[in-house]
């Protein structure tokens, strides 16, 4: 369990300054069993883990952070006093049933499930107040508010949220002020600030060890890098609501690393749909370098050895609200009213629910049923456009620039087209009850949302589930219990919801006339096809509920966390740029003085030595050895106990050309198949000479890839071809390597030849060929003259490296070198890999060749 002090700790070792606004009041921390225990100021933990008596309680525990509280709160007055809601001396407190994340809630179930909110009220509550407030919410409500000063938290959700992330994920450039707001520095330090807050108020609550963490949307997007810096495996899943906009977008802004790595330090990362994940994906594969694969499944990424989950899932309705709603008297009473209203002086209601947004698409919606009466007169005065405007979440000049075009609009259409007793738009811009949302939704013909572009957008779900309605709308409708329902849908192609609405028209709402047309088709549509589209769409709504999204996302969150007990876990990198590294127990880092004390020791030694990306830096564009490099090897080399080899894939004309000072260097060319124990012996092959027939079926198909990729070439070995595209666009060379792969497999498939694909690359090679082949043949060599290696040294980078590991690791059984023998198989990159040991970089790597060849030459003096 997490104490105060613990946390105050945390602060001071990290270097960061202490959190903004209210940090000398803490709640009482929360126990894995349900009570509340006191918070005792001097009282030290000593430990991050819980302590296991106390983690008896057979419920997990979910700690759900947003940036609103599923709360309403509104101050006392002589009229409630004697309310019988929760309330404090100044404030009465109730659920928020709209919210989402009590939705979640009733669908996950309290008696397997014990959720604790986290995050901000929608009142401004003064900080004598704040102390009593936490207490009632966390007693009552388990929910702990995060209290932000007003000035920062305009700064982080009005500033950088609403002006810079929010137009941003939703394609909006910021190609001027106007448009989309320009990066501001301070802004983003009041998000940071902030979220930094919230993870502050997340560490007095959670047990590290059990408690689950379930961050929501764009509003806490580097929150788990906080988390995740405090606790290394920490189970943590996060949910973008929004969209996630293309890799062309998002690079423009200024702190695109920091928010995809903070990302990535989640365990699950939740997206509405694939077009969305896609985009996340293309991001880390152009920015950092990252690649993703779907095993079973599942997409993961890895990530500095975790594999980090992508989940698609479109949220849903909750249905047990909506079905008690279409249930109350009120419902059915404005039901009525509106059938009276419009029904019944025979006009059909097309309808809208729409933000009042930028992005909500509501102008060009008007503009549509402008065109629909222009070129349908036989609608006028029958067809009814009641478009319902909500509050926008943001503010600012958009906002009043939407309203005024909107208001203009729609008096034009009803001055051109209205006659007495007949609007053809009826705008409702005042708040409505829920309940008389769902009776417009009963009534309404079809439903038209026309967004230019939304995160998901649940107004279809909601008027598909008010179409089904129940026995007394029936009734009221004037239905009988076994008529088939109908509903129609005009979606635009831009919202999460879109894909899983396949009976739906899908329109561009930038297409006026498509949209005029689609709403057309939606009202001349045949009954039958109305009733088959709204059964569809009725079976997937009802069974993908808000609860089945939550429980399904849990349940990959707690699939993907079940490997952290199982690594070894530590964090690298300063700030933002923090990550945690998660490797096996018995990987670990190679030790300057552990190798050097074994290599004094030994008398028999073989080094086995990769080139590029271990010797040689993979970005490097001159690729020839440096000269401290040559002094290193020949150190080496003259140390008459060592054998020392290159093995690389380059040619072996490019490999004697360039190691031609070192006389009693070995080299491994072309993986493997040639080989040269020095410099003045005959090259040898370590299979059968093959038949390079094949290269005259491969190297055509492999010049058409290469002519139809920019940046990527083909390297002509003597006994294998290689396809690079290290220059390419990085996803459009991946594709085609995939394509190519499939190609060349399949022409080639009686050729005694393999094909693999590598780190930008797909290569032919013969069959039999590795660097396994070439660990053995050098030990069995050193076997033959009477000599067992009791010290064997090999490294490598990338997966062709493995076969050499995998060799090296199993020679002991085989007798191919001592029992007792110092044996280093080592990878560059801390990373997954068959190596029991790893250094960072290439530049570790010559420091430890240096630090051995200094050994060597310290050694040779001192015996001459």
């Amino acid at each position: 369990m997490v104490s105060r002090s613990y946390s105050n700790l945390l602060e001071l070792a990290s270097g960061e300054p202490p959190s903004l606004g209210r940090i000398s009041r803490r709640i009482p921390r929360i126990m894995t069993v349900p009570g509340i225990i006191s918070d005792i100021d001097d009282e030290l933990s000593e430990s991050v883990c819980s302590d296991p008596s106390s983690s008896s309680s057979q419920k997990d525990r979910i700690i759900m952070v947003a940036n609103q509280l599923p709360i309403r709160a509104h101050r006392k007055s002589d009229n409630n006093k004697n309310s019988s809601s929760t309330s404090s001396n100044g404030w009465i407190f109730g659920w928020d049933d709209n919210s989402l994340l009590l939705q979640m809630k009733d669908g996950l179930g309290d008696d397997v499930v014990e959720v604790i909110y986290v995050g901000c009220l929608k009142e401004e509550i003064h900080p004598n107040e704040q102390d009593e407030v936490s207490q009632i919410l966390l007693e009552t409500f388990k929910c702990v508010p995060t209290f932000l000063p007003p000035d920062l938290f305009s700064r982080y959700y009005h500033g950088f949220c609403k002006q810079q992330l929010w137009p941003l994920f939703h394609y909006m450039l910021p190609l001027s002020p106007d448009l989309g707001g320009r990066f501001n520095r301070s802004l983003w330090q009041a998000y940071v600030s902030v979220n930094k807050i919230f993870a502050d108020r997340i560490m007095e609550v959670i047990n590290p060890e059990d408690d689950f963490v379930w961050i929501h949307d764009y509003h806490l997007m580097v929150l788990p890098t906080f988390l995740r810096k405090r606790f290394n495996r920490v189970k943590l899943g996060f949910f973008l609501h929004s969209p996630f906009p293309s890799s062309e977008i998002y690079k423009t802004l200024p702190i695109r690393e920091e928010l995809l790595r903070a990302f990535l330090n989640a365990d699950l990362i939740g997206f509405h749909t694939f077009d969305y994940a896609r985009h996340f994906l293309s991001c880390c594969s152009r920015m950092l370098g990252l690649t993703y694969e779907s095993k079973r499944g599942y997409i993961g990424v890895e990530y500095y050895g975790r594999t980090v989950s992508i989940k698609i899932l479109p949220v849903g309705i909750h249905m047990g609200q909506l079905e008690s709603v279409l249930s109350l008297q009120e419902t059915e009473a404005k039901v009525a009213e509106l059938i009276k209203q419009y029904c019944d002086q025979g006009k059909t209601m097309l309808l809208g629910v729409d933000d009042m947004d930028i992005f909500k698409g509501i102008s060009l919606k008007l503009l549509a049923m402008e065109q629909l009466l222009l070129q349908h007169p036989e609608c006028q005065g029958k067809v009814v456009l009641v478009q319902i405007a909500l509050p926008a979440r943001g503010r600012g000049k958009d906002v009043k620039e939407v309203q005024e075009e909107t208001y203009s609009i729609v008096k034009r259409i009803n001055e051109t087209f209205g006659k007495p007793g007949y609007d053809p738009v009826v705008l409702i811009d005042e708040p409505l009850k829920f309940y008389e949302r769902i009776a417009y939704y009963v009534v309404a013909e079809c439903c038209l949302v026309t967004a230019v572009r939304d995160g998901m957008n649940l107004i279809p779900y909601e008027y598909i589930i008010s179409r089904q309605g129940n026995k007394r709308l029936n009734k009221v409708l004037g239905l009988e219990p076994s008529t088939p329902k109908k509903s129609m849908l005009v979606v635009s192609e831009f919202i999460g919801c879109s894909p899983s609405l396949s009976g739906a028209i899908r329109v561009n709402p930038w297409n006026i006339d498509a949209v005029a047309d689609a709403m057309e088709c939606a009202l001349a549509m045949a009954e039958p096809e109305k009733q088959l589209r709204h059964e569809k769409h009725y079976r997937y709504v009802s069974t993908h509920h808000v609860g089945y999204w939550a429980h399904s996302f849990l349940q990959d969150l707690e699939r993907t966390c079940r490997e952290h007990v199982r690594r070894r876990c530590w964090g690298i990198g300063f700030g933002l740029s923090f990550r945690v590294v998660a490797l096996d127990p018995n990987f670990r880092k190679l030790s300057m003085e552990h190798i050097v004390s074994a290599y004094k020791r030994t008398t028999s030694r073989a080094i086995l030595l990769d080139y590029d990306g271990t010797l040689m830096p993979q970005a490097s564009i001159d690729k020839s050895p440096s000269s401290k490099s040559l002094d290193i090897l020949n150190s080496l080399c003259r140390d008459k106990n060592n054998m020392v080899f290159i093995v690389s894939g380059k040619s072996r004309k490019t490999l004697a050309e360039w190691f031609s000072p070192c006389d009693k260097l070995g080299i491994a060319a072309e993986h493997g198949y040639f080989l040269r124990l020095k410099g003045d012996e005959e090259w040898e092959t370590c299979v059968q000479a093959a038949d390079c027939g094949w290269k005259q079926i491969a190297e055509p198909v492999m010049k058409q890839y290469m002519e139809t990729t920019d940046g990527s070439y083909i390297e002509d070995k003597e006994t294998a071809l290689v396809w690079c595209y290290e220059d390419a666009d990085p996803d459009f060379g991946s594709c085609q390597a995939k394509e190519l792969l499939d190609h060349l497999e399949s022409v080639l498939a009686n050729e005694p030849v393999t094909v693999k694909s590598g780190r930008n690359f797909v290569e032919v090679k013969p069959q039999g060929v590795s660097k396994g082949l070439v660990a053995k043949r050098l030990l069995s060599t050193i076997q033959e003259r009477g000599m067992l290696p009791d010290f064997v040294l090999c490294i490598g980078d990338d997966r062709s490296d493995e076969d050499m590991f995998e060799v090296i690791i199993s020679s002991v059984s085989r007798l191919l070198i001592d029992p007792r023998a110092e044996v280093f198989a080592c990878t560059v990159g801390s990373k997954p890999s068959k190596a029991k040991y790893y250094l960072d970089d290439t530049v570790e790597i010559c420091r430890l060749m240096q630090g051995l060849a200094s050994v060597s030459d310290q050694m040779l003096s001192v015996s001459s």
